[in-house]
């Protein structure tokens, strides 16, 4: 999944090189870290947050048909 978030990130900015993914466990769920370039950010977040809404619920819903849970974190 972590690839998954990678290569989505990676379309959406100009700076594909600068975004990175650190994936962390918890017994509870998955938690995804993604960063990108300052002048990226406003991309990957969309007007009033809506890429970020559909990024999380493309994850939530390929996490759910592996039977987890995972939560996706932007971060700057």
């Amino acid at each position: 999944m972590k690839e998954l978030l990678t290569y989505i990130a990676r379309s959406l900015v100009d700076d594909p090189d600068a975004v990175s993914v650190t994936q962390s466990e918890t017994p509870a769920e998955t938690v995804l870290e993604l960063r990108v370039a300052p002048s990226d950010m406003g991309k990957v977040i969309g007007r009033q947050g809506r890429i970020a809404k559909e990024i999380r619920a493309l994850m939530r819903s390929v996490a759910q048909r592996q039977g987890k849970k995972i939560s996706v974190d932007i971060v700057d």
